[in-house]
């Protein structure tokens, strides 16, 4: 699997393929149990990414700011120092006016947005993001999936995104990455051949139609290599 600088990939198969775990093996989270991990020749190291999971994960106790300013925190920058940095990111995320709220006081999309504000406030080279919208509604969904974008181009991020989502992996990606199961491998991989930005009318296109298709064949192929390589192990 190779991730080229500047990238929105997406790592789209069956659930126990490995997709997760990928993200973790790139976050040095955890260890391959073979091979290993490069970025141009260097450890990645930890200021170096982003990681947002599948559940926000915010202090409870805290508040939107605090819970924003906490991996600035851990490096030493004061409150003062770092409120130009968390103002400027809680209003990329659409969060202005909420600095004081605390997450028993937002939506489900609310929460998603400071996960991702605090993992962009260190200015990181990778994002990485399991299933991050997999728990929300469509329209708040379709939503992030806009903004999510709009940052990785205006902050020159590469991405790695996880998604069990044909839909969501065409949209958002200029890269899809399909894996299978028993054991998680790449099953194959190919380009989504459409401009950006992306809106509402490639979503309604013929040509969003056609590449979710060949997501959807691609990711057939996967499952179907999955079941032949378990059946042949039973």
């Amino acid at each position: 699997m190779t991730i080229r600088q500047g990238d929105f990939v997406s790592l789209l198969g069956p659930s126990g393929c490995g997709k997760s775990t990928a993200l973790r093996i790139i976050a040095g989270l955890s260890t391959p149990t073979t091979g290993g991990l490069d970025w141009h020749g260097e450890t990645i190291g930890q200021r170096d990414l982003g990681f947002v999971f599948q559940e926000p994960t915010l202090m409870p106790w805290a508040s939107v700011f605090d819970n924003v300013w906490l991996p600035l925190r851990l490096r030493g920058v004061s409150r003062a120092q770092a409120a130009a940095e968390i103002g400027e990111m809680l209003e990329r995320v659409h969060l202005t006016g909420f600095e004081k709220a605390v997450p028993r006081e937002l939506s489900g999309g609310m929460k998603m947005r400071v996960s991702i504000a605090r993992s962009l406030v260190t200015r990181p080279k990778l994002l990485l993001m399991d299933e991050p919208f997999a728990a929300l509604d469509e329209i708040t969904r379709f939503k992030l999936n806009d903004d999510i974008l709009e940052l990785w181009q205006d902050r020159k991020l590469t991405v790695v995104f996880v998604t069990h989502s044909v839909f969501e992996s065409v949209f958002l990606s200029n890269r899809i990455i399909v894996m299978a199961a028993r054991p998680g491998r790449v099953h194959g991989e190919f380009d989504v051949d459409a401009p950006y930005p992306r809106d509402e009318r490639f979503r309604t296109s013929a040509d969003y139609a056609a590449l979710c298709r060949d997501a959807s064949e691609a990711l057939l192929g996967a499952i179907n290599a999955s079941h032949q390589a378990y059946r042949g192990r039973a």
